[in-house]
């Protein structure tokens, strides 16, 4: 216990507590920014399992925020290569990298391997599709967000409403750090929540951060936070699935034109603009929605379910 000495003598963590951290196993989506201080903050707390899953490779453009990689990481695995650094940093605990991406197809397995879950990919498919899995599953997530200056950090499911309680329509802005950028500290300050509330769940702490959401300003270096423990979950939804679980009969329509997408998202898709598809025959079919990031999708299914008939499903071409 000597490497924990500062935590265990905590009444908040002691003995008990830190079994508990030696015990579990937590599912981390993204190595990016976000994951730059969860993981390494996750690893020296002794938390017993990490599975880190990430498709990506490090990148010369995003080390001003994913401080967790060096300039001779750039080509590798990101995940890979975080998991070389929580290894280096505790042999004691296991670290597992998964080079693949997070998809409504995989999501259910890779969830239920979990006591908790990490949403650090900042993808809205992703978000989504993990929110719906733990919320099926009864497990805990602990889902962030940044952009520019600002960002958020929250306690999911688990027992609270799930991140659809919170942002139950389509996002706004399609923005993203690749187009409107973002500050390395901002990252590492909610990427730093992110990992507190991580381990709050995992020792147990009152009041849970679990129905918690936190809102952080980087301009002004302040944050504000607001409960939604009562918060109900809509009625309905538009899930997000993969293009392997689409079925013969499904009309599947991908939203994005030829200069967009060479080609279609699945062999039978079929490129139509909302406008048509208002007055197509197949209402009572399932409608699959496709596009890049899966926005544009879910906007399209919003204008389109007070004239559709059948189930509308979202498919993201890129989910993290």
């Amino acid at each position: 216990m000597s490497r924990y000495a500062r935590q265990v003598i905590l009444p908040e963590v002691g003995v008990e507590g830190q079994n508990r951290l030696a015990r579990a196993r937590v599912l981390v989506v993204g190595a990016g920014g976000l994951a730059a201080p969860v993981l390494p903050l996750l690893a020296g707390a002794g938390v017993g399992r990490l599975t880190i899953v990430d498709p990506d490779t490090v990148d010369l453009s995003n080390l001003h925020r994913q401080t967790l990689f060096a300039e001779a990481d750039c080509g590798r695995p990101k995940a890979e290569a975080a998991t070389e650094r929580c290894r280096a940093l505790n042999s004691e605990i296991t670290v597992e990298a998964q080079n693949q991406t997070l998809t409504p197809a995989n999501a259910a397995d890779l969830v239920a391997e979990a006591d908790l879950v990490l949403d650090c990919a900042d993808s809205y498919a992703a978000s989504y599709t993990l929110s719906d899995t733990c919320l099926a599953q009864g497990k805990p997530l602990i889902s962030a967000s940044v952009l520019g200056l600002s960002g958020y950090v929250g306690g999911f499911c688990g027992g609270a409403p799930s991140l659809r309680a919170v942002f139950p329509d389509a996002p706004d802005s399609g923005a993203s750090c690749a187009t409107s950028g973002v500050l390395g500290p901002v990252v590492a300050m909610i990427g730093a929540m992110q990992g507190q509330m991580a381990l709050g769940v995992i020792l147990g702490l009152d009041p849970s951060p679990l129905g918690q959401m936190v809102q952080v300003d980087g301009r002004t270096c302040t944050s504000s936070g607001f409960r939604f423990d009562t918060a109900p979950d809509p009625d309905r939804h538009f899930p997000f699935v993969a293009p392997s679980q689409l079925a013969a009969d499904d009309l599947i329509v991908d939203l994005r034109s030829v200069d967009e997408a060479v080609q279609p998202i699945h062999p039978d898709a079929r490129r139509m603009t909302v406008e048509a598809l208002r007055t197509d025959p197949n209402k009572g079919k399932t409608l699959a929605l496709c596009c890049a990031t899966g926005l544009r999708a879910w906007r399209a299914a919003e204008e389109l379910h007070p004239h559709w008939r059948g189930r509308i499903v979202l498919v993201a071409a890129a989910t993290s």
